[in-house]
């Protein structure tokens, strides 16, 4: 049995009291809401906390709530969200994607916010302490003693991905957050010293280290959607090697307004672990105006493919992965201009 180490406990009574332990251990504590993600990081050492703050039994992070659109608390388990009515309803895209998430089991206790802010993964990190060890570690998950990475003979830490390259490759595997991005969501982040709401877009840095904007005392506290009409449509695609269980290797989500014609009035099409953070095809834009033909969303899924460069970090071949990319994209497009659900 591989166990966690030993670490300070502390069940917040708040949102603001889970700030305020943050905020006095400045880095060296983590939130523990669902712990699928946590957990397991801990056994393997690869995040070791001094402190660990319990935030999932508090009533005002597990509530979603209607308003100007949808307010999703960030300890929302993965299946309510799934099931939830108004979700399926409007947010076609977030619930498919929280109910292609891991197994039922996970998603019964694994929450929204922790997926939004899932840890990057990278087959050079998420393997055990004496498995890293045994190739000196890398840049994103040092030995837990105190020492460092495997260095180049330059002295920089090494990414075992990209070995001359300064920074860490490791990937974003989270497959709420491309729905949500192509949603147009905001989230909000709570500190000591105040509350203060984001465009899900800032959340997130093109590196499989510093991967998230969020300050170390900051708690995410809820998920907001704007309001969206029935001309609205969404899906999201996940290709993995199992239909359970397995992280994505690509997820692709797709949001579009149409007119009555079929014309294209707003579009957002965005890919997930293709890169370190969730990447927003900004040619998606160039369809807003013109009805969502075949030629087009051909194009549009070369675009996709151009833009998606994944690295040979995770399952399957990353050429074939790729390639995917511009089959899935167009499939995902095909689903909401006809309305008919495809497989994904």
């Amino acid at each position: 049995m591989i166990r966690a180490p030993s670490f300070h406990y502390h069940r917040a009574t708040s949102v603001h009291d889970a700030a305020a332990a943050l905020a006095d251990h400045g880095g060296r504590a983590m939130l523990l809401a669902g712990g699928t993600d946590l957990v397991p990081n801990l056994k393997r050492r690869q995040q070791t906390p001094s402190l660990v703050v319990a935030i999932r039994h508090l009533a005002e992070l597990r509530a979603v709530t209607n308003g100007r659109g949808l307010a999703i608390g960030a300890a929302v388990t993965l299946a309510d969200l799934a099931a939830d009515d108004r979700v399926r309803r409007q947010y076609a895209a977030l619930a498919k994607a929280a109910g292609l998430v891991a197994t039922p089991h996970l998603r019964n206790v694994a929450t929204l916010g922790g997926n939004v802010c899932l840890d990057t993964r990278c087959n050079y990190y998420d393997q055990s302490y004496e498995w890293r060890e045994a190739i000196d570690f890398c840049m994103k998950a040092p030995r837990a003693t105190g020492g460092t990475a495997c260095t180049s003979p330059t002295g920089d830490a090494v990414c075992w991905v990209a070995p001359s390259s300064p920074r860490c490759w490791a990937v974003s595997s989270t497959d709420t957050a491309p729905a949500l991005l192509a949603l147009g969501a905001r989230v909000s982040l709570v500190s000591a010293a105040g509350e203060r709401e984001i465009a899900l877009d800032e959340l997130y840095a093109n590196d499989g280290m510093a991967y998230l904007t969020k300050r170390t005392d900051e708690v995410l506290t809820a998920v907001r959607l704007p309001p969206l009409g029935e001309a609205w449509r969404s899906t999201y695609w996940k290709l993995r090697r199992r239909g359970a269980i397995d992280f994505p290797v690509l997820g692709v989500a797709a949001a579009a307004r149409f007119s009555i014609g079929g014309v294209v009035e707003e579009m957002r099409v965005v890919l997930g672990a293709v890169a370190s953070r969730p990447l927003v095809v900004p040619q998606s834009s160039t369809l807003v105006g013109q009805p969502l033909t075949d030629l087009a969303i051909r194009d549009l899924a070369r675009e996709a493919a151009a833009l998606a460069k994944p690295m040979d970090n995770t399952d399957f071949g990353l050429a074939w992965r790729k390639k995917v990319v511009a089959s899935y994209v167009a499939g995902a497009l095909k689903e909401i201009r006809d309305g008919v659900r495809r497989e994904g």
